[in-house]
């Protein structure tokens, strides 16, 4: 596990509630702006802080696989899961670049605080490419450089909006938002072509 990976016997620090007040699931997940029956990838989904109201957003008929790269996180996760109840999440491990994921089984692949942690861009969104169904979105959520350095990764692991934008653009998707939300967080939602390619 390499330096800037976020280890998880730190899995405690996803659940604190204090969390839900400078990085707010619920504004995030809206922005998404999922549809009931939608198919999601969550990549780094950690415990499941975006993973469990992701599934309330596309419904029964609806999907979310909950990737991570650690198995003590999505056994975390299955934990939480069968105590809420909820069948519509299934845990996969596996990393970013290599899923395991059928090709285009995904409307939505969304990586939230883990772009700073890949080691290659490129083989991540070319993963992600082969994910999304035509027309499909890819968001992603990471720290600001200049964010409050008690909260989130060093400062010298952060990477700018600007520059997953570029890497986005590279990959031939079209970038559809960017934004500033919650206190220390952007998001970046781009759209992959809706002609199959």
């Amino acid at each position: 596990m390499h330096e800037r990976r976020f280890h998880p016997s730190r899995a405690h620090l996803l659940e604190d509630p204090e969390r839900k007040t400078w990085l707010p699931p619920d504004e995030i997940v809206a922005a998404l702006n999922l549809r009931q029956g939608e198919s999601v990838v969550d990549i780094g989904a950690g415990t499941g802080y975006f993973a469990l109201p992701m599934a309330a957003a596309v419904g029964s008929a609806g999907t979310v696989f909950a990737i991570d790269v650690a198995p003590q996180m999505l056994e975390r996760l299955r934990t939480r899961l069968a105590e809420a109840g909820v069948q519509n999440v299934q845990c996969v491990e596996g990393e970013a670049s290599s899923t395991g994921l059928p090709s285009r089984c995904a409307n939505v692949v969304f990586m939230a605080n883990v772009w700073h942690e890949f080691d290659d861009h490129a083989a991540v969104l070319a993963e992600t490419r082969r994910l999304l169904q035509p027309g499909g979105r890819v968001a992603i959520l990471d720290w600001h450089p200049d964010a409050d350095p008690e909260h989130g990764p060093p400062v010298a692991h952060r990477i700018a909006a600007t520059a997953a934008q570029t890497a986005l653009e590279g990959a031939g998707l079209v970038i559809q938002h960017a934004k500033n939300i919650g206190r220390y967080s952007w998001l970046v939602i781009a759209q992959a072509a809706v002609s199959a390619t």
